[in-house]
């Protein structure tokens, strides 16, 4: 039987919250104060909750830590603390019981069953309405942000939207024809630009110390081939919102200096780098992030918790490419590396402000947009190929030259038409020798046990690959891709009846593992892929709602260098 807690109606209850009632009186002052600070950006819950939040994480009450980082507290977390504080010490408090009774925990959704005998695009059209969300509110101390148009989440224990991943979900919503979704979702993003100045990682408030790879334009690009220049209009403010966000703090550095998003170089070039405002560990992996600072305590604490945030706002959460020892995540150094894909897209951004501006009539500024991103492109050509290797890869900003290893980062300057046609066939070479499995592109190389890291195959990585290698020309390749991406995604799908958030590669028909949690089910831009890469096999005039068994000859795609 579980024994009886401090009761608020006991005596002792009431002397100890009046020896409390300066320290809440001055704590809920200033909350107040924050709360009457319209630009002031809701506290994470580790913050709100303090030593209770770290207290639970430590507890392992949950199997996964987004669970409480998650839970909602039924009051002010000022005075859930408080009573915390006065209880935690008493032999009878039972901290899970305390949890039930002063937060509410989220909960899972029924888990969805497909009709029997559904095709592989019938499955991803039926998920769409089931991975809708609407949370134009939330609770007060929700750690939710709302937004004011219906979005598409990823699926499994992600119930929220995630920023580069809705890029990808979006190209499977215009495959479906739903071009309304689209645009709330671009509306989403575009408000959270204008509230928050950036897009964070997912609309939670322990992750706006962060972005994610900044695809708001690519997605307004998209929007662009339904809705014409009207799109590329009504969204530049966003637009160039988005890009000062990356490139803030350029003007006051120094060769050879860094701050947040952006380097330079020593002889002046300016380029990105992925970056969190936070150096302490993240909410919804908190114990995680902690273990990981204790295995080396030869570096500060700090200095690990802000390079494993920039790694999550990378996308790229884990991988060897961001470490100095593949088998040990605490030499992580994401901060250190300029990465070749954010600067791919950030080139690609630069290029779609140069058009959109062109369209609303501002040739000046156009010209100006046009102008960073050219040099922009002859920064990534100098510094971010490895001549040696032939292939694209990331700057190492401690050892002061391109590094080795090749990911499938090094595909995203042939996807955004950044790359010579000469680097782009030794792109190709590459990729065909070294990266493409029986499943399709392997992230990585090298398996080190992390999600981004060999065997495992992602979704927008194998679409970027298709889509870039098509640009310069490699159509075989590209097809070569499609093809054994989609027979895993189908092979899966016909045993599991679902699609996953990532697939091992060395094989067809099985979903990959690794990283911090279980594999999720779902998923939005394995939908997304799919069904692009559905209508890239099957001539238009014979589409397919599954993949075939053998293989359609495809059309030729047009060259699009620049």
């Amino acid at each position: 039987m579980r024994k009886p807690v401090l009761r608020r109606t006991s005596p002792l209850y009431a002397a100890l919250q009046l020896a409390l009632g300066g320290m809440l009186l001055s704590l809920t002052m200033a909350s107040a104060q924050a709360d009457d600070a319209p630009s002031a950006p809701p506290q994470s819950p580790d913050v709100l909750l303090g030593p209770l939040f770290n207290d639970v994480q430590s507890a392992k009450l949950f199997p996964d830590q987004k669970t409480f980082a998650d839970a909602i507290p039924k009051g002010d977390p000022l005075m859930i603390l408080a009573d915390y504080r006065m209880q935690r010490n008493q032999r009878s408090f039972d901290l899970r019981h305390f949890v039930d009774v002063n937060f509410t925990l989220p909960e899972e959704k029924d888990k969805y069953v497909p009709p029997e005998g559904e095709s592989l695009r019938a499955h991803i059209d039926g998920l769409w309405p089931v991975l809708t969300r609407t949370t134009d509110t939330a609770a007060k101390w929700d750690s939710l942000l709302p937004l004011p148009k219906p979005y598409v989440v990823p699926g499994g224990r992600f119930r929220e939207v995630y920023y580069w991943d809705s890029y990808f979900t979006m190209l499977g919503l215009a495959e479906s024809g739903h071009w309304d979704k689209i645009e709330d979702m671009v509306d989403n993003f575009a408000y959270e630009i204008d509230t928050w100045g950036h897009i964070p990682n997912g609309n939670r408030s322990y992750y706006l110390s962060r972005s994610q790879p900044p695809f708001f334009s690519l997605m307004v690009e998209l929007l662009a081939t339904h809705d014409g220049d009207a799109a590329l209009k009504k969204y530049l403010p966003q637009m160039e919102k988005e890009h000062a966000y990356w490139m803030d703090g350029q003007d006051n550095l120094q060769a050879g200096q860094a701050d947040k998003r952006v380097v330079k170089l020593a002889d002046g070039t300016v380029l990105n780098r992925y970056w969190d405002d936070k150096d302490t560990p993240r909410p919804e992996s908190w114990l995680d992030d902690v273990n990981t600072a204790k295995s080396n305590p030869n570096r500060p604490a700090t200095e690990i918790y802000r390079d494993l945030r920039s790694a999550a706002a990378s996308g790229w959460d884990f991988s060897s490419r961001w470490m100095d020892d593949p088998q040990k995540l605490s030499t992580i150094r994401t901060t250190s590396i300029v990465p070749v894909d954010l600067n791919a897209l950030m080139y690609k951004m630069e290029k779609i402000i140069a058009r959109a501006s062109k369209a609303a009539g501002d040739d000046g500024k156009s010209s100006s947009y046009d102008a960073m991103a050219s040099t922009r492109q002859k920064a990534m050509e100098h510094y971010l190929w490895n001549d040696k290797e032939g292939w694209y890869a990331d700057y190492d900003l401690k050892s002061h030259k391109v590094r080795n290893q090749l990911t499938a980062a090094a595909l995203f300057p042939l996807y955004v038409n950044a790359a010579s046609n000469d680097r782009a066939s030794k792109m190709a070479a590459a990729t065909e020798s070294r990266l493409l499995k029986a499943g399709g592109i392997a992230t990585t190389t090298v398996n080190s046990g992390q999600q981004w890291d060999s065997p495992n195959g992602w979704a927008p990585l194998q679409w970027v690959a298709t889509e870039g290698l098509q640009n310069y020309g490699k159509d075989s390749i590209a097809m070569e891709v499609s093809w054994r991406f989609l027979t895993n995604v189908q092979h899966t799908y016909d045993r599991e009846k679902k699609l996953v958030e990532k697939y091992d590669i060395t094989s067809t028909g099985t979903g990959g593992g690794g990283g911090e949690y279980p594999l999720q089910d779902g998923f939005g831009w394995s939908n997304g892929v799919t069904l692009k890469m559905l209508d890239l096999i099957c001539p238009k005039e014979k589409p397919c709602d599954d993949v075939p068994k053998n293989r359609p000859a495809p059309a030729p795609a047009a060259v699009k260098t620049q």
